[in-house]
């Protein structure tokens, strides 16, 4: 500024002296002159101040913003595996989160609200009080929560009293899942708690270097409306700058001063304006008189001064500083504003060394490479550099300027320098939260990446899991009808995996399972899409051509290699594998029909034995269809007690009285009429339900031995089947003795395979209890199973009965003759009563009387009967009973 004020100092001068007016009015004038001219500095100082507040609250903006966001974003991707894993637990969820937590992260905890109601934590640490809060009955929390779920956005709260102690913002994004019918239900709320403390320390608002004083309004994101949270209240009411926070949802004012508070106004202003108008007066009527005298030169001067003055400001204001440099001489002018800038004395002479003695080392070639630019090329010059001021402090300036040469003159560069450092620092800070977010977005996408890998892989073995699979069905086949193949798909479960899970346990088990995984993918070699769908169930996708003998042969391969035993901590482990197989033939069938195809013939290949594949076929389904019709009536059945006892009388051997009858199940079907146990039994067996059959067989069989003996009939007792699943029935000594059996009446067929050397412990209890009650036990179809001596021994049963594929050829077989006298004598040396079933003729009867059996059973006496088909067939035969045991050999034709 001193250069300009000695170029217009002598203007002013011959302005004054050319209007003549007294000395003492120049006084006045000039006097007002640098008042008004120091006011107009105040002023412009006060605009550059609120510019710098301005500067340094859009940096403490644009950090909050970034940091709220960028935290909030992070709990975004949690949300979106919660949506496919509904039921997941605390361990499901705290590995998920734990994988937010990252370096520069604010995050303080993560809370899931099931219901509204939080049940899953991470950390769990220092946040157990948090467990079992319930948002609606806590005052301080229920309009966020139920405002998040009305709105069905992410609501932000805060800053909040923890109930675990300690401040925080609370993010609450509601979470809402598929449901039946392709609905929505809300499934409740995961809440993001942000630190307050390490959000405002990163936010830069506890950065006492900024010399400002920084409040925050607008509590729960509510705006300029909201409560001030942050800062002295004097902020707001001290003229501050302010700025919008902008939030995910609403958003937070911030507000700023100055710490020493805006620039005052003088306390003499009401006197300056006073001398000034008073000096108005004293100017005015002078020029008014001596106008005409002075004329169009004097407006001109006025014009310039005014002109310079302003320009005086101008650059008092914008902090520019002017300098100007002969290049002949290297003389170097600079005004005040440049000396304050390389902090440098005003009022001495300078010089280029001056210059580039202040620039940084690093950055003196380039600003004198800049500098010889301009002068060679007569051209503008324009550089940026830094300076090192004599007290150490480094500022960056800007510099331009153009060359002029005046007549008779040397060529001079005339420039203007300002002092850039705020923007260049205000730039470093921006580009650091630029990448500081940039990082945030590549953390978020990473752990979405992840969030998506263990949504669709298993954990265990690392394969795709069935939700995978189901995305890629339908694509896979499609592309294999593109390449002229067809999509086929294995369906591979594992043989006695129950077994070693159960012996050696689960850690074992896993060890089986990521073997078995890798056969598969050796056995695949990249070719096909290996997946583990479920406990011990794999699947295995490829491509089929013509010839479907390839798929045979990797089902062998698999199955082979499957069989190899594996070593588990010095144990040998065996399993092996089943296979059902389904190819997509193009046949319209819908590629997620494969796997239901494929399971079907799974069920077949398990069912012939296990250790092999099958191919599905249209006869299976068929078949499966009809088992499955079987089924579902078989379960109306019991409904509607379709199920109803025949019996089948038993004869003495020697004086053929009934001395009891076999309760046989039979079904009452609505269609089809009365069907026997080969319709039903094996299909009752799958569906669990034989016990159920049993327990109602007996419960009618009482009832009608009751009806029996009220008709005075006398028959003594009733046999019936029980099944091996029921006697492991914990509930059925209690439900026996409900049913109040009387001692002898009842007696328990049991199939032979039940009592091997080696049965189980409960039931032997069971069958013990039951002998307590006074049911008789019997032993049915002796001879086809691996009984022996010593389970005879071990079980005492009242009698056994000889199967009929024994009993029916001994009348043209000596050989199976001699089987059942051994078999008769081996019950009488134990004391066992002999029943021989399967009685057609009384050739059989005679036979098996002489070689001692004690019951007889079979057509040749008599069929299975409802229970009134019982009743009349008993009463026909005491009508003839005389005439009977008359004519013994008569008796078929009963």
């Amino acid at each position: 500024m001193a250069l300009f004020r000695a170029r217009f100092g002598g203007i002013r001068k011959a302005v004054f002296s050319s209007a003549n007016i007294p000395a003492a009015m120049a006084v006045i004038v000039i006097a007002v002159g640098a008042a008004f001219a120091d006011h107009q500095n105040k002023v412009v100082s006060d605009q550059a101040a609120r510019a710098d507040v301005l500067a340094k609250v859009n940096l403490i903006r644009a950090k909050l913003e970034g940091n709220i966001n960028g935290n909030l974003q992070l709990v975004q991707g949690l949300v979106a595996t919660v949506v496919t894993e509904p039921y997941m637990g605390q361990q499901r969820f705290a590995s998920l989160a734990s994988n937010l937590f990252g370096r520069g992260s604010q995050l303080k905890n993560i809370a899931g609200a099931p219901d509204l109601v939080i049940s899953l934590m991470y950390p769990m640490d220092g946040n157990e009080k948090a467990i079992g809060l319930d948002y609606r009955k806590d005052e301080r929390q229920r309009v966020a929560a139920l405002r998040a779920r009305d709105e069905r956005e992410l609501i932000l709260a805060g800053p909040v009293d923890l109930r675990q102690g300690g401040q925080g913002f609370v993010g609450r994004i509601p979470v809402f899942v598929r449901s039946a019918g392709n609905t929505e239900r809300f499934w409740g709320i995961i809440s993001a708690v942000v630190d307050v403390q390490r959000l405002y320390k990163a936010s830069g608002l506890l950065d006492d270097d900024l010399g400002i004083d920084i409040a925050l309004i607008g509590k729960d994101a509510l705006g300029p409306t909201g409560e001030q949270f942050f800062g002295n209240e004097r902020v707001a009411k001290s003229n501050p700058v302010t700025a919008d926070v902008l939030l995910p949802s609403g958003s937070w004012r911030i507000a700023a001063i100055p710490k020493n508070g805006w620039p005052s106004t003088p306390d003499n202003a009401w006197y300056l304006r006073a001398i000034m108008a008073v000096a108005g007066a004293l100017v005015v009527i002078p020029f008014l008189v001596t106008g005409r005298l002075i004329g169009e030169r004097q407006r001109n001067y006025a014009e310039l001064s005014r002109l310079s003055r302003r320009l005086e400001l101008a650059l008092e204001a914008s902090a520019i500083g002017v300098w100007e440099h002969d290049l002949a001489t290297n003389e170097l002018k600079w005004d005040d504003r440049v000396n304050e800038i390389y902090g440098k004395p005003t009022g001495e002479c300078r010089g280029y060394l001056d210059w580039a003695g202040a620039i940084h080392p690093d950055d003196l070639a380039g600003a004198n490479a800049d500098f010889d630019r301009a002068t060679a090329g007569g051209g503008p010059y324009l550089s940026e550099y830094r300076i090192i001021r004599p007290d150490g402090e480094i500022r960056h300036v800007r510099s331009k300027a153009i060359i002029y040469r005046s007549a008779n003159d040397t060529p001079k560069m005339i420039g203007a320098e300002w002092d850039v450092t705020a923007d260049v620092l205000l730039n470093k800070d921006l580009v650091r939260a630029k990448q500081l977010s940039e990082s945030k977005n590549a953390e978020l996408e990473s752990a979405k990446a992840r969030i998506e890998h263990i949504a669709l892989h298993d954990s265990l073995t690392g394969l795709p899991n069935r939700r995978y699979l189901d995305q890629v069905l339908e694509d896979y086949a499609a592309n294999a009808r593109r390449a002229g193949g067809y999509a086929a798909l294995l369906h591979i479960d594992l043989d006695r995996f129950k077994h070693i899970n159960d012996t050696l346990g689960h850690a074992a088990g896993d060890a089986m399972l990521v073997h078995a995984s890798t056969v598969l993918r050796s056995k695949v070699d990249g070719e096909g899409f290996v997946a583990r769908i479920g406990g011990d169930e794999f699947v295995v996708l490829c491509v089929a051509h013509d010839d479907i003998k390839q798929l045979a042969l990797l089902a062998d391969r698999v199955i082979s290699q499957m069989r190899e035993p594996v070593y588990y901590q010095g144990h040998r482990c065996r399993f092996g594998v089943s296979v059902g197989i389904a190819v997509d033939d193009g046949k319209d069938v819908e590629a997620k029909h494969l796997l239901v195809n494929a399971d079907i013939a799974l069920y077949r290949a398990k069912s012939r034995g296990r250790n092999r594949y099958e191919f599905f076929t249209e006869a299976m389904q068929s078949e499966i269809v009809e088992t499955k019709r079987i089924a579902d009536e078989i379960l109306g059945g019991l409904e509607r007690n379709e199920f109803i006892p025949f019996y089948q009388p038993q004869f003495d051997a020697k004086t053929l009285e009934i001395v009891g009858v076999e309760a046989l199940a039979r079904w009452r079907h609505p269609q089809k009429g009365i069907l026997a146990p080969d319709v039903f039994l094996r299909i009752a067996e799958e569906l669990n339900v034989v016990s159920i059959i049993d327990r109602n067989i007996l419960e009618q069989s009482l009832l009608d031995l009751e009806g029996w003996s009220a008709a005075n009939l006398h028959i003594p007792r009733v046999s019936v089947n029980v099944s091996a699943r029921r006697l492991q029935d914990e509930e059925l000594i209690k439900s026996l003795r409900k049913l109040n059996i009387k001692k002898g009446t009842v007696s328990f067929e049991l199939v032979e395979s039940i009592f091997l050397d080696e049965n189980d412990d409960f039931v032997t209890w069971n069958l013990e209890q039951i002998k307590a009650l006074g049911i008789d036990v019997e032993i049915d179809d002796f001879g086809t199973g691996y009984a022996s001596i010593v389970s005879l021994l071990k079980l005492q049963p009242r009698r056994l009965k000889i199967d009929r594929q024994l009993v029916i050829p001994i009348v043209k077989s000596p050989q199976r003759r001699q089987v059942v006298s051994s078999i008769i004598e081996i019950g009488k040396s134990l004391g066992i009563e002999v029943v021989a079933e399967g009685v057609e003729t009384m050739e059989h009867a005679q036979t098996l009387k002489s070689l001692g059996c004690d019951i007889l059973q079979g057509y040749a006496f008599g069929q299975a009967l409802d229970a009134d088909g019982l009743k009349a067939f008993v009463r026909s035969r005491r009508l003839r009973t005389g005439r009977i045991l008359d004519e013994p050999l008569r008796l078929g034709r009963v």
